[in-house]
């Protein structure tokens, strides 16, 4: 069964205090998106659709000789994580399989948090799957809502939670899973009736569920797998994880 992988990779980084793409910016040498890629290789992935917008030139460019196995899609202007996957559909046509969702900007994620959600995800049956993490502090994630059976009931925004949701400590760290047929299906009714004007991907996953179709979550993600770059001061921190990881410092290297 083919497993393809949609990398959101089209954000500029406007607090990365520099012109470069953001997933250009090294760690430990590397471009952050490289890490990405491997993670997603690794994972059994033998499509990357890779999500690209500010400096498309300068990011094709850097990963000329990395495979034939990435597309790149371009995604202009950039309107939210749904509009991504839109941008994506004419690869997607006549697809089966699933189909992976990760950030370009994520490089601490590892195959093996990404082989345990596509494990859950096929074992489920479910039309789509969302990898949570359960942080210590959860700050301003969205929160994970379950039933008393422990099935996943919900996604609030933290800005809509109140105080006993926003005591929950599993969150959306925004890594999905998708039956590629069922993606297909509700991609083009998202909509973008909300206070930013973007078409955001987790309003799929209740599409879906009103549909009667199974959407599924697992906590799969470390809390240090977190960690995304928007800041100067992220990207170091990352580079710090990595290195240790590199070094073998880390007893979950």
């Amino acid at each position: 069964m083919s497993t393809t992988a949609i990398i959101l990779a089209a954000g500029k980084g406007t607090r990365m205090e520099s012109d470069l793409p953001k997933v250009l910016h090294e760690v430990c040498g590397r471009p952050m998106l490289a890490y990405v890629f491997d993670a997603a290789r690794a994972a059994g992935c033998d499509r990357l659709l890779t999500v690209i917008g500010h400096g498309a030139d300068r990011v094709q460019e850097a990963f000329a000789d990395d495979g034939d196995d990435i597309r790149w899609v371009i995604q202009s202007p950039q309107r939210g994580t749904g509009h991504a996957v839109m941008v994506c559909r004419d690869h997607l046509a006549g697809l089966s399989g699933t189909v992976l969702v990760l950030a370009g900007d994520g490089p601490l994620i590892r195959s093996e948090t990404l082989g345990e959600l596509l494990a859950t995800h096929r074992r489920e049956g479910a039309a789509a799957t969302l990898a949570t993490s359960i942080l210590p502090d959860p700050r301003r994630y969205g929160r994970i809502l379950r039933d008393p059976s422990g099935q996943l009931a919900g996604i609030v925004e933290y800005l809509d939670a109140d105080e006993d949701q926003r005591r929950i400590r599993e969150v959306n760290v925004s890594i999905y899973s998708f039956d590629a047929g069922a993606l297909r299906d509700v991609i083009d009714e998202l909509d973008n009736d909300n206070a930013k004007g973007e078409y955001y991907l987790t309003d799929a996953l209740g599409l879906l569920r009103r549909r009667g179709a199974k959407v599924a979550a697992v906590a799969a993600v470390p809390p240090e797998d977190v960690l995304s770059i928007n800041t100067v001061e992220e990207l170091a921190q990352v580079a710090e994880i990595m290195a240790a990881r590199i070094k073998g410092d880390r007893p979950d290297a």
